[in-house]
């Protein structure tokens, strides 16, 4: 129910964020200086888990860093999406068919990393419901973050119809290194705290982010 709760908070505050009328240099303040909280976000809750924590407490900080990122992630990606027309910058001259098409395969393969995650990891994105095994298995066996992989290839072709340079740039140079900075300073210690060996075993095997041809396990 705690969850539940924060989550429900967490769509209200998009909803309010798609809504609000700000201006054009505030809505380019949030959306690109909030993906930066991210950073000091993930090393807030890096430095809490650094004391001896309880399974169920390295959960909950999870839980409360991942409800922080709900705002430093999601509000600048709801605005980005809502008001990337009044940005400055270049037309990209992308057809409108080549955009769709890859916001539609980019977009399948994120519900893919979801059911992957689901069933192989028994969990769901951020703190909807904590993954309770490592996922291992089919997009998992090819990276250890098949879903940032494929979150950031839709935000890129998002861009792309759009046919925004700036959108594609903010994805590409602003949100994809705070996204990694937070998984590589946060998310595989906390993992490592959750899982132990396996996950430590599972990490040695598989790269973290492009893709390569899972090694047989000896």
């Amino acid at each position: 129910m705690k969850r539940a709760g924060l989550l429900l908070l967490v769509w209200i505050v998009w909803w309010c964020a798609a809504n609000a009328p700000l201006s054009r240099a505030m809505n380019l303040a949030i959306v690109f200086g909030g993906v930066l909280l991210a950073i000091p976000v993930a090393w807030l809750g890096r430095r809490r888990l650094a004391r001896p924590r309880t399974a169920s407490g390295v959960a909950w900080t999870t839980t409360l860093v991942h409800f922080a990122l709900g705002f430093a992630f999601g509000v600048p990606i709801v605005l980005a999406i809502g008001t990337y027309r009044s940005w400055p910058g270049p037309v990209l001259p992308v057809p409108s068919g080549i955009g769709v098409a890859l916001v539609i395969l980019t977009g399948a393969a994120c519900l893919l990393t979801i059911a992957n995650l689901a069933l192989r990891g028994l969990g769901a994105p951020f703190f909807i419901a904590l993954s309770r095994k490592v996922a291992t298995d089919w997009m998992y066996a090819w990276t250890r973050n098949p879903m940032v992989l494929a979150g950031l290839a839709l935000l890129v072709s998002l861009g792309l119809w759009f046919q925004s340079a700036l959108f594609v740039l903010w994805a590409i140079c602003l949100f994809a290194p705070a996204l990694l900075a937070f998984v590589k300073l946060y998310e595989e210690r906390e993992l490592e705290l959750r899982f132990g060996a396996s996950y430590r075993d599972y990490k040695s095997r598989t790269p973290m982010l492009l893709p390569r041809r899972p090694r047989p396990i000896v």
